[in-house]
């Protein structure tokens, strides 16, 4: 009779090592994020867009029809705190309506558990997107005369063939 748990088949099955499901590891996602918050993430950024498109506030700042893009939602590893990167249209009262859309923390996680399928809707937290300026700031710099002039320049490998 065989002995179990002895032989080329103990411990992980086929050969393969294991925990190892063929996936990328986590590190290899974008801020080390795993895939499940990226979906997540994306599926409350839809939500989101689709809360402030409809906007049932009563906050004073939210009422008057305030046009907020989400540029990106943030899941925390055990998906109960979500950050949402929002810009208003224009960058116009941008703290101000930060400030109302963490007022109305309460109203917009009710409104996202009805629509996502969790068993807890996520906490969420509103901070301004600087990514659109840190693009600009990017961009000027590109457009500088002094890096223009380096683009322009022909490369040395180029010569000298």
């Amino acid at each position: 009779m065989a002995q179990r748990g002895k032989g080329a088949h103990s411990g992980a099955r086929g050969g393969r090592p294991q925990g190892s499901r063929g996936a990328r590891s986590q590190a290899d996602l974008p801020g080390g994020r795993s895939q499940r918050q990226l979906r997540v993430g994306e599926e409350l950024r839809h939500i989101l867009s689709d809360i402030l498109l409809r906007g049932h506030f009563r906050d004073p700042d939210l009422v008057d029809g305030v046009s907020v893009t989400v540029t990106e939602v943030r899941v925390s590893p055990d998906l109960r705190n979500a950050t949402a990167f929002v810009m208003p249209l224009g960058g116009e009262d941008a703290t101000k309506t930060i400030a109302a859309l963490n007022r109305a923390h309460a109203y917009i996680r009710t409104e996202a558990a009805h629509r996502i399928n969790l068993r807890l809707a996520p906490s969420f937290s509103f901070k301004l997107d600087e990514s659109f300026d840190e693009a600009a700031r990017v961009e000027r710099a590109l457009l500088h005369p002094v890096v223009q002039a380096d683009l322009k320049k022909p490369a040395d490998d180029e010569t000298e063939e």
